[in-house]
């Protein structure tokens, strides 16, 4: 743990940004303000978690030299122990989660790939998938953008994760995931494979200074729709906003306000942007997002297996389970767990 988290580096800077935010001038730009405030935040959270475990340590130490002769310290000791075992079991991951933007949100986007109508049906799925791991977290979920198939299912997706550590936990579900079932829409009850590819991108600070030219932008108004094309707004209160330089593109259709939904696309767009000047000054991309890949067979991360038996193995770790119904379900813990242990 004194490894992984340098406590005397995250309370230094604690300690400047307090005196920051306590200058008379802190709050003539509100939104660095408010960065700071948000920062602050988390690092008295964790700086306070890991000293008190300290502290938890040093008592036991002191405890067991007073316990050798003294049966009920000893239980005492060993109770508390174990409690302490179990806290740093759960928090544990803040030290796999270190690299840049593992404590931002998330952009998490689902595109159906080849298998036609299944492969939509797939990519509704793990739409599901997602959000109930996010519920289950206790996170924050907004379904930002979703575009459905025609036949029903979805053609592509945009989750918003807000929560701390959300990218950091999220980072490696990218990449293509393979289903194969009997497929419902073979009335000679035929096994099918269908694939998805799911990409992920960290909400970045807006302090970060990205210059996007207004003459940049191209902006188009809908109205959002739900399964089967039927709009469920009578308002074209959706946007999309499309860099037109590179033909990068941000929607937004979670709120009913036409104002609130183009802020949202366009933080999203933002980090677009921002990861892919990170790629060519850098050449960091592939650290944060991996290989570009298609969605077909041959790249997938992870197969969900559904017949002949039942089974989810991620092809990276080799973990795998034969409860499908509840990964599916949102209970990803085991493949996320496995991949941040094993990531450098």
């Amino acid at each position: 743990m004194r490894a992984g988290f340098d406590i005397p580096t995250l309370s230094g800077e604690l300690a400047d940004l307090k005196k920051l935010s306590g200058s008379t001038s802190f709050w003539d730009n509100p939104q660095e303000a408010s960065r700071v405030q948000q920062r602050v935040a988390i690092l008295e959270e964790e700086v306070g978690l890991w000293r008190g475990m300290r502290e938890q340590i040093n008592e036991l130490e002191e405890l067991s030299h007073l316990a050798e002769d003294d049966p009920a310290l000893q239980q005492e000791i060993e109770a508390r122990f174990n409690a302490l075992a179990d806290q740093y079991d759960r928090e544990e991951y803040r030290i796999f989660l270190g690299a840049p933007y593992d404590k931002n949100n998330a952009y998490l986007s689902i595109y159906s790939g080849a298998g036609g109508a299944d492969a939509a049906d797939w990519a509704g799925m793990l739409l599901r998938m997602y959000q109930r791991y996010g519920e289950r977290k206790g996170w924050k979920v907004s379904l930002e953008d979703v575009s459905y198939a025609e036949g029903g299912g979805v053609k592509e997706a945009t989750l918003f994760f807000e929560a701390p550590y959300a990218f950091g936990f999220l980072k490696g579900e990218a990449g293509v995931h393979r289903l194969v079932r009997i497929s419902p829409f073979s009335s000679a009850d035929l096994r099918h494979t269908s694939f998805a590819l799911v990409d992920l991108t960290p909400q970045i600070d807006r302090s970060i200074n990205l210059d996007i030219p207004e003459d940049d932008l191209r902006i188009d108004l809908f109205r959002a729709s739900g399964p089967g094309g039927q709009n469920v707004n009578k308002r074209e209160s959706a946007v999309r906003v499309t860099h037109i330089p590179t033909g990068i593109s941000a929607a937004s259709q979670s709120e009913r306000n036409q104002a609130v939904n183009k802020e949202r696309a366009m933080s999203l767009l933002r980090s677009k942007l921002y990861m892919v000047k990170l790629k060519e000054q850098k050449e960091t991309l592939a650290e944060l997002k991996g290989a570009v890949l298609s969605a077909e067979w041959g790249n997938q991360i992870r197969s969900y297996v559904l017949h002949p038996y039942q089974m989810v193995k991620d092809h990276r770790t080799n973990s795998e389970t034969s409860n499908t119904e509840a990964v599916l379900d949102g209970d990803l813990d085991i493949f996320i767990d496995s991949y941040l242990r094993q990531s450098p």
